[in-house]
């Protein structure tokens, strides 16, 4: 089973590097045409199922990837949305740095510690984004493809408990946006990463 974990294009807040979280951004011009270069590098590419987070730059990516004739295989599922940020969202970081100054230091320095005010922590992003990847990947053969759109803080939890580290080192890896992983296993229990943060089609 192969399965191909992306994430979203690029946002406006993306863009001015303000915290998104949960609140449905939808994708730039510059988002669109990254999706769209994704589309165009998955086109021959057998893609037997794909799952998106419901938020629309998740999904619109999704959709693009996947082109007009694929499109209609796509399914959402809230277990893979973005981390909640609580009241950072719509925020930039200066702005958090004068409102919560050592909780975003803590979340650059020991992410794995950090409970977002009137959000979620990393460990409660994992608790509902890995049981919707093992869903997606339900009944899949082993010639199979899956492709997953999600987020940046998804991903990341994602690739974290692949690769064997703790969330800790969360940082320690990029997720560009519409970067493409590629990871591959009998089942979700036996997965490899078999290639990391992949932007090469923009």
């Amino acid at each position: 089973m192969k399965i191909l974990l992306a994430r979203h294009g690029e946002t406006p807040w993306n863009a001015e590097g303000r915290y998104q979280g949960q609140e449905d951004i939808p994708l730039s011009s510059i988002g669109e045409a990254q999706a769209t270069a994704l589309g165009e590098r998955l086109h021959d590419v057998k893609i037997d199922r794909a799952v998106a987070s419901p938020l629309s730059r998740a999904r619109r990516t999704a959709e693009l990837a996947l082109g007009a004739s694929r499109a209609t295989m796509l399914t959402t599922d809230p277990g893979l949305m973005e981390i909640a940020h609580g009241t950072w969202e719509g925020l930039l970081a200066s702005e958090i740095r004068e409102r919560d100054p050592q909780r975003l230091q803590a979340w650059r320095d020991t992410p794995d510690s950090v409970l977002m005010p009137e959000g979620e922590s990393l460990q409660h992003v994992f608790d509902r984004a890995w049981p919707a990847l093992v869903r997606a990947s339900e009944g899949l053969q082993p010639a199979d493809t899956l492709l997953v759109v999600a987020h940046d803080a998804v991903n990341r939890v994602l690739l974290c408990h692949v690769l064997g580290i703790p969330f800790s080192k969360l940082w320690t890896f990029r997720q560009a946006p519409t970067t493409l992983n590629l990871l591959e296993g009998a089942d979700t229990d036996h997965l490899d990463v078999v290639r990391l943060n992949d932007c090469s089609h923009h």
